[in-house]
């Protein structure tokens, strides 16, 4: 069996699980605009902002499907700033439902293409990154609980009767 075959099968497996995890939280969205209206919107608009940031990078959706948003700037989970610079493609048309009738209308018709497009970037670009992510400079990975980023601050079980390694002598 061919390799390149199966890596790229992976990748766009991936992508298209990323793409489920985008849509599980625009579903939440949708259920909190339409049965809270018209606090509803403003909650999605809170919920979807500062998403990437909560659990450690992890959206709900992401949590679901085993995604993390990492900053490519320090490697660090993302940042309430950036989570909300990498979803201003959904925000600003959200912004819109706020209004009565018509507001829910300019939200379709500016969401729709945004979503569209972000769903192109990912797909199409071979490192599967979408406007979101250049704006913010982050970048969704696997997220692996053995993650070094995870186990900086990690305590150890009074359990566990195993010594942390010496440290290495300064020079």
């Amino acid at each position: 069996m061919d390799k390149k075959y199966i890596l790229r099968s992976g990748i766009r497996t991936a992508k298209w699980s990323r793409l489920a995890a985008k849509a599980i939280d625009l579903l939440i969205i949708l259920i909190l605009s339409t049965t809270l209206y018209p606090m509803g919107p403003i909650l999605g608009i809170v919920y979807i902002g500062l998403s990437d940031s909560m659990q450690m990078g992890q959206s709900v959706g992401k949590k679901m499907i085993g995604f993390a948003v990492v900053s490519l700037i320090d490697g660090q989970p993302c940042s309430s700033k950036q989570s909300v610079i990498r979803n201003l493609p959904i925000i600003f048309p959200l912004i819109f439902a706020i209004i009565p009738f018509w507001g829910v209308i300019f939200t379709v018709i500016l969401g729709v293409p945004l979503i569209a497009l972000e769903a192109y970037f990912v797909l199409s670009i071979a490192s599967g990154h979408r406007l979101g992510d250049v704006m913010a400079d982050t970048t969704v990975i696997a997220n692996d609980p053995n993650r070094v980023d995870l186990q900086k601050g990690k305590k150890l079980s009074w359990f566990d009767q195993s010594e942390p390694a010496p440290a290495a002598p300064k020079l």
